[in-house]
């Protein structure tokens, strides 16, 4: 873990500043959001946390994914990570839709507005749902001896 004096470690919180602590949302935009919610429903179980003419909320448990109506553009490096909890059913509906792959040492893909997003597997990351936020899912998800590792090594390990 890189650590320095100005960047110190989590342990060592300075109360004059805000801790980062997760990501509440992530806000796309796409070209329409009927052919939005399709694409995405086509790829993704989840449950519609919100509607207007010109958005979507699509919700994550604890988070949302936003879909707004826009002209936005993307480019080759901006791109948010999806965590789920099969990543080879991903990869089979994706290939069911116009979404492109790309070539890259991870899964990563470009939705039909060219929004970069990348897939990766709860049981692989140190990122963790509460049990109860898990439960009220409906998942009963692990963590591989990495993920284990990585967490143990900041003294967050899972009980």
């Amino acid at each position: 873990m890189l650590s320095d004096d100005k960047y110190g470690p989590m342990t060592d919180l300075d109360t004059s500043r805000a801790q980062l602590v997760g990501i509440n949302h992530v806000a796309l935009t796409v070209g329409d959001i009927d052919a939005a919610l399709d694409f995405y429903n086509s790829v993704f179980a989840f449950e519609l946390r919100g509607r207007s003419e010109s958005k979507a909320f699509l919700d994550m448990g604890d988070q949302f994914l936003a879909l707004a109506e826009g002209d936005g553009e993307a480019d080759d490096q901006r791109h948010f990570g999806l965590v789920v909890d099969d990543p080879k059913l991903v990869e089979d509906r994706l290939a069911e839709t116009s979404a492109e792959r790309l070539e890259t040492s991870g899964f990563d893909f470009l939705d039909p507005w060219g929004n970069r997003i990348q897939i990766v597997a709860y049981e692989e990351i140190q990122f963790s749902k509460a049990e109860s936020v898990l439960d009220g899912m409906g998942l009963d998800l692990g963590k591989s001896d990495s993920a284990l590792a990585e967490l143990s090594e900041k003294g967050m390990e899972p009980e």
